[in-house]
């Protein structure tokens, strides 16, 4: 896979590099090597790639170098002496609950900006997307995948649970009993299945992977950014709000767009 050309790079750390072209930011998952396995620094990093976005863009592409879109959590993180100067998750557990949940939370914002109203994300997945790399490709709005992508919810299997945001978006795309089968099983889900069930919005060649997502971008980019934005709130809204509810926010939307167009905005 290549980088979105020419594109300016913002910054290249730990792991993360994000460049920007435009209305569209590119996010790229840059450890070939290790398969792009995640680690805390590479969390702090995706944390500084949300905040550093300029405010023109209105989509941005996560993606991985590489053969592996992300093999998940680096397991260096379980050794005694985890990594160069960060505790060790054993250390970790040790700890009190306050200060296990507040380690988590921090972990927790690498997958969290993805969804925000003002940019439209799009996870373009090729390889392996397993348990932290499975729930940052379902961190993304939208799924592109290519037809060798295994994705897979490994936690259980080692007797932990996914804490890394991908269990609400999981059920949200497939449903309660689909997602607590693949997450108690940990088995592989493949292109053709993930296109099925919802995980993904398109199945493409390895090598069309990129104009696949160039091609999507583009056409998030042709509608007008406040309508785009106020239909994503919408929807996202949609699964806890009650179809009345529903209605009372479209139609409070739908005022707000109305008036916008007749120049009648505060």
């Amino acid at each position: 896979m290549t980088s979105l050309d020419p594109a300016l790079e913002v910054f290249d750390k730990d792991g993360v590099r994000l460049t920007v072209e435009d209305a569209v930011a590119t996010v790229t998952l840059a450890n070939p090597a290790k398969r792009n396995a995640q680690s805390p620094a590479l969390w702090r990093a995706l944390v500084e790639a949300g905040r550093s976005l300029p405010g023109s863009v209105r989509v941005v592409v996560l993606r991985g170098e590489g053969k592996s879109f992300s093999a998940g959590l680096d397991r260096q993180a379980f050794t005694p002496e985890g990594f160069d100067g960060e505790p060790s998750f054993l250390d970790l557990a040790r700890g009190s609950d306050e200060d296990l949940d507040a380690v988590i939370a921090e972990y927790q914002e690498a997958f969290t900006w993805w969804r925000r109203n003002d940019i439209v994300s799009i996870a373009a997945v090729q390889g392996h997307a397993i348990g932290a790399g499975f729930q940052l490709a379902l961190a993304c709005d939208l799924r592109v995948v290519a037809p060798d992508v295994q994705f897979a919810m490994r936690e259980t299997s080692l007797g932990l649970v996914p804490d890394l945001t991908g269990t609400h978006p999981l059920v949200a795309a497939v449903g309660y009993a689909r997602a607590l089968e693949i997450c108690a099983t940990g088995r592989f889900v493949h292109a053709d299945e993930a296109e099925r069930i919802g995980l993904a919005n398109l199945v493409v060649p390895a090598d069309e992977l990129d104009g696949a997502v160039r091609d999507l971008a583009a056409a998030l980019l042709a509608a007008p950014r406040d309508a785009v934005i106020e239909t994503k709130a919408l929807l996202r809204g949609a699964q806890e709000r009650t179809y009345e509810d529903q209605r009372v926010a479209e139609r409070a939307a739908q005022a707000r767009r109305l008036r916008d167009l007749a120049g009648l905005s505060e």
